[in-house]
């Protein structure tokens, strides 16, 4: 089985924070527990990323972007991803209720 090196991207790790910080404010209890599920779910992008479907935003930039959804409910974000070689590189994290990004968005991440 073929395996990718995860690069988690300035940003992304700025966007969990962010997520991080707003879901422990609103359910302290549920935050570590949130975040730990997060960071496995990202962890399994080393062995299958194409698993994922195409992003949103795909259509608007190159390469490929793909995402990995997570949560249940209202609580769904989505890791937004390119896979070059054997890398996987986490571009950003977004609530699934927000806005798809625009290319413009992406000018400084790939």
């Amino acid at each position: 089985m073929k395996k990718y090196r995860l690069i988690i991207q300035p940003p992304a790790f700025d966007d969990l924070d962010e997520a991080y910080q707003w879901i422990r404010e609103q359910a302290p209890e549920a935050a570590a527990r949130w975040f730990n599920g997060f960071v496995e779910a990202l962890n399994s992008l080393i062995t299958s990323p194409e698993r994922c479907g195409l992003a949103p935003e795909n259509d608007a930039v190159e390469p490929e972007i793909r995402q990995l959804l997570y949560g249940r409910r209202s609580g769904v974000y989505r890791a937004l991803f390119t896979i070059t070689r054997n890398e996987v590189h986490v571009l950003h994290i977004r609530h699934a209720a927000r806005q798809t990004m625009t290319a413009e968005e992406f000018s400084n991440d790939l």
